[in-house]
């Protein structure tokens, strides 16, 4: 039956969990080779409700295909990949903040707030694994971090000097992560606080409100830094592969599509460059 050979399939990846778990819903009781369009017709309807983010409806038909096309060549499925339509993704937020911006957020954080901009802002880590990062992830000697964020991926990064004085700031022979060190310091100095654990949602609404209180009227998120980090990165480097690597991700495409809304015009000194090789390849390619 379909559900025997699904079962533990979704254990690959979180990501796939929800496209399992639709497809066993509706046809877990058939074998592989009586799966039908019909069948994965009502799979896509479960898994592009628009209650679903547009980019999360998108990943799901991504995973379902993959699925559907294991089936087909692990277990004498029919080939109905191509029932499972290719949704457009959404545009990213081309939200960036300035470096003015973030230093006021930085200065004017509780501990724990503190912590998360600086490691979004300074290592452009996304805020769900920023959260989670604590001393079994730093190296003192090599002076890095080294996580596995989004999709399994294995990240190193070099730490900052801001980054440096929050570890310093933390008890590394406590295991808990060094966010949630904070917090707790926060605690201890005020046991008025409604919540001494730790939650990205929590702090959504403390930066939200800090924003308030500030006067920023840009929504600036925890991802924005992450973004504003990565065009940062490429107009000091000019190349797309340290921001690949320091985005963490496998695929160029990713990258690119953090940046795209960063578009600057192709000047009249580069146009007439590139009619003479000689002076292009002298003054270098501007991306690597």
């Amino acid at each position: 039956m379909l559900r025997a050979h699904l079962d533990g399939y979704h254990n690959r990846n979180r990501s796939e969990i929800t496209p399992t778990k639709a497809l066993i819903a509706i046809a877990g009781s058939l074998a592989p080779a009586q799966l039908r369009p019909a069948h994965i017709t009502e799979a896509v309807a479960r898994l592009t409700n628009p209650r679903y983010a547009i980019t999360t409806r998108n990943g799901h038909t991504i995973v379902l295909r993959r699925l559907l096309r294991w089936l087909w060549d692990t277990h004498g499925a029919p080939k109905l990949d191509r029932h499972v339509p290719t949704l457009t993704p959404a545009r990213p937020r081309n939200v960036t903040a300035t470096r003015g911006e973030i230093d006021n957020l930085i200065d004017n954080a509780t501990p724990a707030l503190r912590a998360l901009l600086i490691l979004c802002s300074d290592l452009a880590i996304r805020s769900g694994t920023a959260i989670k990062i604590g001393p079994e992830h730093y190296n003192a000697e090599r002076q890095t971090l080294s996580f596995t964020t989004k999709k399994d991926a294995h990240v190193t990064l070099a730490i900052t000097g801001a980054v440096r004085d929050l570890i310093d700031g933390c008890d590394l022979s406590n295991p808990l992560p060094f966010i949630t060190q904070k917090r707790r310091e926060e605690t201890y100095r005020s046991r008025m606080m409604k919540h001494p654990w730790m939650n990205v949602s929590i702090l959504h609404k403390e930066l939200k409100a800090l924003r308030k209180t500030l006067g920023i009227t840009k929504r600036i998120i925890f991802h924005d830094l992450r973004r504003s980090a990565a065009v940062a990165t490429l107009r000091y480097t000019n190349n797309l592969r340290t921001v690949q690597s320091l985005l963490g991700h496998r695929s160029l495409q990713s990258t690119i599509w953090y940046l795209d809304h960063d578009l600057y015009p192709v000047d009249t000194e580069t146009l007439e460059a590139i009619k003479q090789p000689h002076l292009v390849w002298k003054k270098g390619p501007r991306i690597a």
